[in-house]
């Protein structure tokens, strides 16, 4: 691991200059202003934080350290990690350093195996993988060391980085097993040291063994990667790990951030969501019976799921990505026919809805992803925000090597109540 900590201690201590440079110029400089709509409104597009693994563009979409998603896309998972964490993609000797890293980790203990198969059946996938993400902390490096004369305050990113490979190198075992021993009822299928992250992924869900199967997860795990800091489950893993809390437990409370219906569990409500359309119009509606249906849904008081982003103001690059790999992969898929019908039907409707003005009127990764994961076989969706969880803990992780190797402090905002937002405001008035 020496040449991937060589590259993130260089990468330290270039963004660590920056900081020092900042704060010692611009400490007291106010870079922006706080209205009561943000303090009452989740925060929404308030300037708070710093993140140095990625940015989202509201007009361009994802970065990854000056990358966008068409000059990263075709990479692996593996890379990607590597690009979050030192700003630069590994050479051919720091991924096979970085492979080698992975497979001599990738072994889950003996008493995981036991722990999967014991737990209740009827537990929601996610639930089960932050659980099993859980039942490893006490593995944690950064645990058994910390406090000890040999860990200092200038290691925590090191044994975090340390903790964090251990971790990537078993999720893909671990979800593979979820799927096939809780929702498939049958056998796990071995890990195997020639296969790359995604592959080995693919080939352990056992559900296709087609090739494109194996780009479609790719493709997956590289785009749901990371999305900057602000979001529930970045922001939730990297407030726990701001308190020193080691990335099992960072990973699990972040995930436990990404199940909720309005972040990573929204993959699945887009299928149903097509699902119920093919319920009602058939497999192959027109573009005229889908503008009836979305009227009709948004008459009800209903949202169209998949479309807006809280900070995107364009059509998310992710799904284009997803779409181009449709169009190369499964043209003929039925859902894919439907979502780009709805492509095609929704924005428009949005622009001009009579119940107010849309910020966002375009579709978002989830609106297309799980129709895709669908078609390869993956049918039992609940499992889909297992693996946009799988993807975001190399985000989790990579925020948190960084953090902590810049010695950014524990993460405690000041909050107020009504009454001293009245009382401030009637002073203003």
């Amino acid at each position: 691991m020496e040449l991937l900590k060589k590259n993130v201690n260089k990468r330290k201590e270039i963004l660590g200059g920056e900081i020092t440079d900042i704060l010692k110029n611009h400490a007291d400089t106010t870079i922006g202003e706080i209205k009561v709509k943000q303090l009452l409104g989740g925060m929404r597009g308030m300037t708070s934080l710093v993140c140095n693994t990625s940015f989202v563009d509201p007009y361009k979409g994802l970065f990854i350290s000056e990358y966008s998603i068409p000059e990263f896309e075709d990479r692996l998972p593996e890379e990607i990690f590597y690009l979050l964490c030192a700003g630069k993609f590994p050479d051919h000797d720091e991924m096979a350093e970085l492979r080698e890293e992975i497979n001599a980790r990738s072994k889950l203990p003996k008493f995981m195996w036991s722990f999967i198969r014991s737990l209740p059946k009827k537990m929601h996938p996610m639930t089960l993988f932050s659980m099993c993400i859980l039942a490893m902390e006490g593995r944690s490096v950064f645990k058994q060391n910390y406090g000890t004369p040999e860990m200092t305050k200038a290691q925590y990113w090191e044994y975090t980085l340390e903790d964090s490979l251990n971790l990537l190198s078993k999720l893909p075992t671990i979800a593979a097993a979820i799927y096939r021993i809780h929702l498939l009822g049958k056998q796990p299928i071995d890990y195997s040291p020639r296969l790359d992250w995604s592959n080995n992924l693919a080939q352990m869900l056992g559900v296709n063994s087609e090739r494109s199967f194996s780009e479609l997860l790719r493709l997956y795990l590289v785009l749901h990667c990371d999305h900057e800091g602000g979001n529930v489950s970045a922001f939730t893993s990297r407030v726990v790990n701001s308190a020193l809390s080691n990335i099992y437990y960072a990973a699990s409370a972040g995930l436990n951030g990404l199940a909720g219906p309005l972040h990573g569990l929204a993959n699945q409500v887009c299928l149903q969501f097509i699902q119920g359309i093919h319920a009602q119009l058939g497999d192959s509606p027109t573009t005229d019976d889908i503008t009836a249906y979305i009227n009709n849904e948004l008459e009800n008081g209903r949202v169209i799921p998949g479309y807006g982003h809280a900070v995107l103001r364009i059509t998310d690059p992710r799904f284009s990505a997803f779409m181009e790999f449709g169009n190369k992969y499964c043209p003929n898929s039925a859902y894919l026919q439907t979502v780009k019908k709805l492509y095609y039907v929704v924005p428009n409707i949005l622009k001009d809805y009579k119940g107010g003005k849309v910020a966002n009127p375009y579709p978002n990764v989830d609106a297309i992803s799980g129709s895709l994961l669908y078609h390869y076989g993956i049918k039992k969706y609940s499992f889909y925000t297992v693996l946009f969880g799988l993807s975001r803990v190399l985000g989790f992780c990579a925020q948190s090597v960084l953090a902590l190797g810049l010695n950014q402090p524990i993460i405690r905002p000041k909050s107020v109540t009504n009454k001293w937002l009245k009382d401030t405001l009637e002073k203003q008035e």
